[in-house]
């Protein structure tokens, strides 16, 4: 089959290689028809090293597509099922599992690093986050493939799989933001957006978008932002907007030290800091003891926007049907090149378009 393949962590390009073949599914597995796949930052992060990943291996993990092959102990799906994936398979039985945090289950995570899912000739390569969307076919834990009914459409399914829920997530899963709060939003790439259609679900009444590129601000706009400005700006809607006092709720979902310090310094006292953006191991943030205690702001980290990938996928697609959540609009967003720089990303139904894409991002 087609893959595009990373054949070395730095290369800037990916290789198109029609001689890739994936593992047999193996029991509690399925293999997957990929008919839609996204192009995430975090995609970007793994080809350059700043998220963890192995090479050669295959990127890609946001995608949809249709079941082809279940193994044995597999019941809840069957041949031509239509499913999104999840680079976090929650194995069910695990501490954070059971302690309803399955967005933190480790099990499947930890065997992406040591089970290659694809082949070429003898060798083995590995799928990113334990997926590798970025082929035609897939071979995935079933816990990590989530049946969605067959009239969404799979560029809508695969949205869902990563950056809608991280970002939507992050709102209602992390922070729990309620009817009538502030909110600052730092990044308005495709999550950053996700964000500001989780605050206007979640009912926030102020959501400011904050990003350097003024281009994005209308974007922001409409998919849910009340004001938007570049971060030289923000001082002065906090200003005007809170009477200084600062937001109840300031994402940064860039995961750079100046964004992360910036929504802490933007967040009001007893407000929340949600981080969202996906940092380097080495970024280092400075905080003072003293501001720490005095402030009793808190610092939460949103991975996966805390969800519960079935029942949060599900509910996604009700607030899509119900017309709360634009994804359609998401997806006509992604589908142009202007952005691929910062990460908005691009969909297509056919893989073998994505990949051709992916291979030209260099």
């Amino acid at each position: 089959m087609r893959a595009a393949v990373l054949n070395a962590i730095g290369d800037e390009k990916l290789e198109l290689r029609d001689d890739v073949t994936t593992v047999d599914p193996g029991p509690h597995e399925v293999r997957i028809r990929v008919r839609a796949s996204g192009i995430c930052h975090s995609d970007l992060s793994a080809m350059d090293g700043t998220l963890p990943a192995l090479a050669p291996g295959i990127i890609g993990h946001e995608g949809a597509g249709e079941v082809l092959q279940v193994g044995q102990g597999v019941e809840h799906l069957a041949p031509g099922d239509h499913v999104t994936v999840s680079f976090v398979p929650p194995c069910g039985s695990c501490p954070s599992c059971l302690r309803g945090e399955p967005n933190l289950c480790a099990v499947h995570a930890i065997a992406a690093f040591t089970t290659p899912r694809f082949k070429q000739g003898d060798s083995p390569i590995f799928g990113y986050a334990g997926l590798g969307t970025f082929a035609e076919e897939v071979v995935v834990p079933a816990s990590g493939a989530v049946k969605v009914d067959q009239d969404v459409p799979f560029e809508t399914a695969a949205l869902i799989a990563c950056g809608v829920l991280t970002g939507v997530g992050a709102v209602l899963n992390t922070a729990k933001v309620t009817p009538g709060s502030t909110v600052a939003v730092i990044g308005c790439g495709g999550v950053g957006i996700s964000v500001l259609q989780g605050a206007r679900i979640a009912g926030a009444t102020t959501i400011v978008a904050v990003d350097p590129v003024e281009a994005k601000h209308d974007v922001a706009l409409r998919f849910g932002a009340t004001h938007a400005t570049t971060p030289e700006g923000l001082a002065g809607l906090k200003e005007s907007l809170t009477a200084a006092e600062g937001f109840d709720h300031a994402f940064d979902v860039v995961g750079l030290p100046a964004t992360i310090r910036s929504a802490w310094d933007n967040a009001r006292r007893g407000g929340s800091v949600i981080i969202v953006g996906a940092g380097k191991a080495d970024a280092m943030v400075q905080f003072s003891a003293q501001e720490l205690f005095l402030h009793d702001k808190k610092i939460l980290g949103s991975f996966y926007g805390s969800a519960h990938v079935h029942r949060d996928t599900a509910r996604m697609l009700r607030f899509w049907r119900a017309g709360l959540l634009d994804l359609d609009g998401m997806i006509s967003r992604r589908l142009g090149f202007s952005e691929i720089n910062d990460g908005l990303g691009v969909l297509r139904q056919g893989t073998s378009d994505v990949i051709r894409q992916v291979v030209t991002l260099g």
